[in-house]
């Protein structure tokens, strides 16, 4: 049986006497220089957020429609054929855990990336893209479940929370360790696939909300200063809802 898943001043001004004529100089070739090195980091940031969660969409929304590729259909009826009685609710639970984990080892005394508020307050901004966006793009795809029991299929929001919570947890602890990481991973995969074996989700539904999860902690921490006060970011994420939940997206390339 075969299963495949393809798993973003400081200016100066001395206006003084002669003698700081120089220093003015040097200050703003200097400040010119830290802009031009910045500006190529913030893209790269923003490209580096991006290039894999919307290959993982671009994949969902080819296989949803066109099957050279990946065959939603065969996948299904190999499902069909091999475990045609699966049922396992263990994946309305486990896309939860990595959030569980990522708490829990903070209470026992391993310290993450971030304290507490700023901890909660990137969970709740990924949490709001991610249910932004897969609620829009349910409702505006209607495609039906292989279980025909609805049209609200692509994407997998259960995938989406798994993944948006697995990189929750190794934007948290993966530098501590890989193993956070691939353990986030692996528990998200693990729904994934188990979304296919539950005849709930196509193939192309688990790649495109794999996808939508990563992106939405991406988006989460790319926008982030991690500050309470007195810091803006160059790309802003609004929650909207107009007809329907969605987000409004801003990014300020300098």
């Amino acid at each position: 049986m075969k299963y495949r898943l393809f798993t973003i001043f400081v200016a100066i001004t001395f206006i003084c006497k002669p003698c700081f004529s120089q220093i003015n100089q040097h200050a703003h070739e200097k400040i010119d220089l830290a802009i031009a090195a910045e500006a190529p980091k913030k893209k790269n940031a923003l490209l580096h957020a991006v290039k894999i969660p919307v290959t993982l969409i671009g994949l969902g929304i080819y296989a949803t429609a066109e099957h050279n590729v990946i065959n939603r259909y065969e996948i299904r009826e190999e499902r069909n054929e091999h475990m045609p009685h699966f049922h396992c609710p263990l994946d309305n639970y486990m896309m939860h855990v990595p959030v569980l984990a990522v708490y829990g080892l903070n209470i026992a005394g391993v310290k993450g990336k971030h304290d507490f508020r700023n901890r909660t307050l990137l969970l709740v901004k990924s949490e709001m893209i991610m249910a932004a966006l897969t609620f829009s793009v349910k409702k505006f795809t209607h495609v039906e479940r292989p279980d025909d029991s609805n049209n609200f299929s692509f994407p997998s929001g259960h995938t989406a929370q798994a993944f948006a919570t697995a990189t929750f947890m190794a934007k948290e602890y993966g530098d501590e360790s890989i193993w956070y990481s691939v353990g986030a991973y692996t528990m998200a995969t693990t729904v994934g696939v188990m979304r296919i074996l539950n005849n709930r989700h196509w193939i192309s539904d688990v790649l495109a909300g794999a996808g939508i999860g990563i992106l939405s902690t991406n988006l989460a921490y790319l926008t982030h200063k991690y500050r309470w006060k007195n810091k803006n970011s160059d790309l802003t994420v609004i929650p909207t809802y107009n007809n329907g939940p969605g987000i409004y997206l801003g990014y300020t390339l300098h």
